[in-house]
């Protein structure tokens, strides 16, 4: 499996705007956060989050290839069970239908991200610091609030058995020990 230094450098291979590193490194660490709640692998949840978007400037203008060109750039270096993570937050496109807890949270986690950031952002401060898991309730049931995040992917915490109040502060709490990396 790759450390975290080199999927990383990989990622910077393959990915040069800023904004999508960046979003990236957010669901390494809410990815880490959620492996911690379930007492599962963080390092390798981790590796989900961080490369789950590594084929995303490639494939932006045709989704349907969303994570099966990062099944042909990861294949050999990440384990099947990474590879098959990644390919299921797209199962829309890829037909790969989540299954287990890490590839339901890398949808949840994926989606959560957009939101968490968006709450920072219009923070005085603009720093994850100042946003409260209060905050994030009430932003999330602000339809006409980061109207591109998509809520459902969001709700699909429960599925995992965390209701979406204690998935809110899981990936908050998450999101803030990787503040400084993205800035906020």
């Amino acid at each position: 499996m790759l450390t975290r230094n080199e999927a990383l450098d990989l990622v910077k291979k393959h990915v040069t705007k800023r904004n999508i590193v960046y979003h990236m490194i957010a669901v390494e660490a809410i990815m880490r956060s959620v492996a911690e709640h379930f007492g599962e692998d963080q390092d390798q949840w981790g590796l989900v989050g961080l490369l789950h978007d590594i084929d995303y400037e490639k494939t932006e203008a045709n989704p349907e290839k969303h994570g099966l060109l990062a099944e042909e750039i990861l294949k050999g270096q990440v384990s099947d069970t990474v590879i098959r993570a990644i390919k299921s937050h797209n199962f829309k496109h890829t037909g790969v239908m989540p299954e287990n807890r890490m590839e339901k949270a890398l949808i949840a986690s994926d989606a959560i991200s957009g939101l968490l950031v968006a709450c920072a952002l219009v923070m005085p401060s603009k720093k994850l610091a100042d946003v409260k898991v209060g905050t994030v309730e009430k932003k999330f049931k602000a339809k006409d609030f980061a109207r591109g995040v998509e809520r459902e992917r969001i709700l699909v915490c429960e599925e995992i058995g965390i209701p979406k109040e204690k998935f809110f502060e899981i990936a908050l709490n998450g999101l803030k020990k990787a503040a400084q990396q993205i800035g906020l």
